[in-house]
């Protein structure tokens, strides 16, 4: 008995390890992405399941970061969605909230919970992809290492914890061991992948490693979409006025 129980003892001690592990690699691989700002031009190419390609382009700036941030993001092409934005107001203890602002009938809308699954505007980002959300919203185990595009990486599955929303019930995340940047995550509702997403073109701006490329692959329609960040800067003076819903509107 006393050997079954030293057992038990020992397989708990190793379980609490590996969670200890993977909140650290997560810890650190939020602490090297923080900024105080954020802005950048995006290009992406959206690719639908029959190869059709559409290009589409938005501005992005952010304020804060780790969660406690706001971001605008507003479309500058093609004419279409010119001028359609996001505002995006995220929280470390919760989901985001979101407000999208519509030129053409001159109105903004809050994005309802049971509509951040759906496609943003024509691309396979979802509303809930593009928040960003603080580590401490998630529990993790660690799963494996494994190599991803001949980078070695640490495999951590992630899952939204009971207070935050969300439509995957998990995540498998890829973290780089070189720089703790993640290099792909799959995100899954229950089983079913729904999905993929894949950070390459890393480059050191302002101190900051970034992924210059990241390529979102939609499992259920099979279309994906590459995103091109150009003239990103960090830490660039900006005013909380710029992110509200009269900034938005703007």
């Amino acid at each position: 008995m006393n050997r079954l129980i030293a057992a038990l003892f020992l397989l708990c001690s190793l379980a609490s390890a590996q969670y200890d592990f993977s909140l650290q690699i997560m810890d650190e691989s939020e602490n090297r992405s923080r900024a105080g700002t954020q802005q950048y031009e995006g290009t992406l190419e959206v690719i639908s399941a029959g190869n059709k390609v559409s290009i589409k382009r938005w501005e992005y700036r952010r304020i804060g970061s780790n969660g406690a941030s706001k971001a605008i993001l507003r479309f500058t092409a093609p004419a279409e969605v010119k001028g359609v934005a996001l505002l995006i107001v995220n929280h470390t203890d919760r989901s985001s909230d979101q407000w999208m602002w519509t030129p053409a009938i001159q109105r903004d809308r809050r994005i309802a919970a049971q509509d951040r699954s759906t496609r943003f505007f024509g691309t396979d980002f979802s509303f809930e992809d593009l928040e960003e959300r603080d580590v401490d919203q998630f529990d993790y185990k660690f799963q494996d290492e494994e190599t991803i595009g001949g980078l070695a990486c640490w495999k951590i599955e992630s899952k939204p914890r009971q207070s935050v929303s969300s439509q995957y019930t998990s995540s498998m995340l890829w973290i780089r061991k070189d720089n703790y940047l993640a290099a792909q995550i799959e995100n899954f509702s229950k089983d079913k992948l729904v999905r993929r997403i894949r950070y390459s073109d890393i480059q050191n701006v302002s101190g900051t490693w970034t992924p210059r490329t990241v390529e979102v692959y939609d499992a259920n329609r099979k279309s994906r979409t590459v995103l091109k960040l150009e003239k990103l800067e960090y830490n660039v003076p900006m005013k909380d006025e710029d992110f509200t819903l009269e900034a938005l509107r703007r």
